[in-house]
């Protein structure tokens, strides 16, 4: 459990590499929603995804910080997203973008058909196989527990709450969310709690959803357990019950 939680034998820095992602999900769809998960952890420089077979079901994510990645890659490690538990390590190599601002870049050519055997053609070949190789002790890497329990949240989200809240019910109202939500995105994180039917979101109103569940024993565990989760750095979700 130890090197799953700090990527084995590969030293902590500022990107992580992600594989084991659902290769249905659309390219800009995916990117969002990894920028939406991920940023709660720190500023993300960048999120990197590619359309062609060999990169399927991979991304990177650049933290500003490697602090921020280390978190990320030990509170997000089998992460169910998109259906799929995450597979979370440190990148193998620096990205472009950390490299330019660290004066360490050297441009690369484009891959051509043609083999070039060149050592640098070596490098960018092993930076898009980093982590290929699954981790066997992956399977343990989260349990019955919801996983997104334990994903850090703030605790001042009560305080924002109307003075006269709806009584309990099977609906949650969703405020606070960064215009750029989709209802993809919340379905991840709501589908982790039991009775889950639906999100609904009004295009007329950017910034809220409603989210059903079966009954409201079913919606107070998924109220509580996702209270004040940050899509981004600047937005902690509010949930209330929907009033009728």
């Amino acid at each position: 459990m130890a090197e799953l939680s700090t990527g084995g034998e590969i030293p902590p820095n500022m990107t992580i590499y992600i594989n084991n992602l659902n290769e249905k999900i659309k390219l800009e769809e995916l990117k969002k929603s990894l920028f939406a998960v991920f940023s709660q952890f720190g500023k993300i420089l960048e999120v990197l995804a590619f359309k062609t077979l060999k990169h399927k079901g991979q991304a990177w994510v650049v933290f500003e910080e490697a602090s921020s990645a280390t978190n990320a890659l030990r509170q997000m490690q089998g992460f169910p997203f998109y259906d799929k538990p995450m597979r979370i390590q440190y990148a193998k190599t620096k990205s472009d973008i950390i490299a330019k601002a660290d004066g360490t870049f050297v441009p690369r050519e484009r891959r051509k058909r043609h083999d070039d055997r060149g050592r640098k053609r070596k490098e960018q070949h092993d930076a898009n196989q980093a982590g290929v190789g699954a981790n066997p002790a992956y399977g343990g890497a989260y349990g019955a527990t919801p996983p997104l329990s334990q994903i850090p949240y703030l605790g001042g989200a009560k305080s924002a709450v109307p003075e006269a809240p709806a009584p309990p019910n099977s609906i949650l109202f969703v405020q606070n969310l960064p215009h750029e939500t989709t209802p993809m995105m919340l379905q991840m994180f709501f589908c982790q709690y039991p009775g889950f039917k639906e999100v609904r979101m009004v295009e007329a109103k950017p910034g809220i959803a409603f989210v059903e569940y079966g009954d409201e024993m079913q919606s107070t565990v998924a109220m509580q357990g996702l209270q004040g989760l940050k899509i981004n750095q600047q937005n902690p979700m509010l949930i209330t019950y929907a009033k009728k």
